[in-house]
């Protein structure tokens, strides 16, 4: 009797050994499921799809799908009743009119911002250098429409250079004039930059990945002249999944959220 009550305490303190060395989720940590749909700005896609990873990884039972594209695109399929958890926007304009639309539960908050460049094909046959020779006659510039967030900010940008005497009141509409395609969104002009099918485009700095440095040449904006892209992200009214949401809302705000932003290039809110 005693040489079994001597082994039961054994395997005991065996097992209790062996089940420190497991790996289990904190204690406080919610248990979630399901799919998390994320709405957000093309110029998200490479931090948000590195934060869905580490939050896919913090809760192993929720999935998180991503629809990105130009702020205003996602903003017409919210507002026509698309299902989505999150939206995230490049801009606040866009956010507004969803929250217009009674369609915020929680939010907007401020997580990002951002700045613009110019973007050239690596060889540059356009002999762009500085943004006054966006006006030249006859070249091909990739500029969205001002309803796309990137559109709206490069327009702010050519609209500030026309009250610069440097520049010409009729600077703007000299550029607009080179105009030869409205992209859908940013990455849709960076794309057609890299491919040589423009002379230019407008893009947010965080555009110009390690996968695009030797594909184009970047020609900066003066800071005066350059706006300050705040990027909003809230909760939506009839989330499938609110409480995942506002977890992903916490990990994007956190201090380890901001790291993964500010790795990017993003700017702090």
């Amino acid at each position: 009797m005693r040489r079994l009550g001597m082994t039961l305490w054994v395997v005991w303190i065996l097992g209790a050994c062996a089940g420190k060395g497991l790996s289990s989720p904190p204690t406080g940590a919610p248990s979630l499921e399901g799919e998390l749909i994320v709405f957000a700005a093309a110029s998200l896609t490479d931090p948000f799809q590195e934060l869905a990873a580490l939050f896919q990884q913090q809760h192993p039972g929720t999935k998180v799908t991503f629809n990105f594209g130009a702020s205003s695109a996602l903003r017409t399929q919210i507002l026509q009743g698309a299902p989505a958890d999150l939206f995230a926007s490049a801009d606040e304009k866009n956010m507004e009119e969803v929250a217009r639309a009674g369609r915020v539960a929680e939010g907007p908050w401020i997580f990002a911002t951002n700045r613009l460049v110019i973007v050239t094909p690596a060889s540059n046959p356009g002999r762009i250098t500085s943004l006054v020779d966006l006006a030249r006659p006859g070249l091909r510039l990739a500029i969205p429409s001002p309803e796309v967030p990137i559109g709206a900010y490069a327009r702010e940008v050519l609209a500030r250079a026309s009250q610069d005497p440097a520049y010409g009141s009729d600077f703007a509409e000299r550029v607009l004039r080179n105009v030869a395609s409205a992209e859908p969104n940013v990455k849709a002009a960076l794309s057609r930059v890299a491919l040589g099918e423009a002379d230019a485009a407008f893009v947010y700095r965080t555009d110009v990945t390690s996968a695009y440095r030797e594909k184009v040449q970047v020609v900066e904006i003066p800071d005066a002249l350059n706006v300050i892209a705040r990027y909003p992200i809230a909760l939506l009214k009839g989330a499938p999944h609110p409480k995942a949401g506002g977890l992903f809302v916490e990990l994007l705000r956190s201090p380890q959220g901001q790291e993964i932003m500010r790795r990017w290039g993003f700017g702090p809110p």
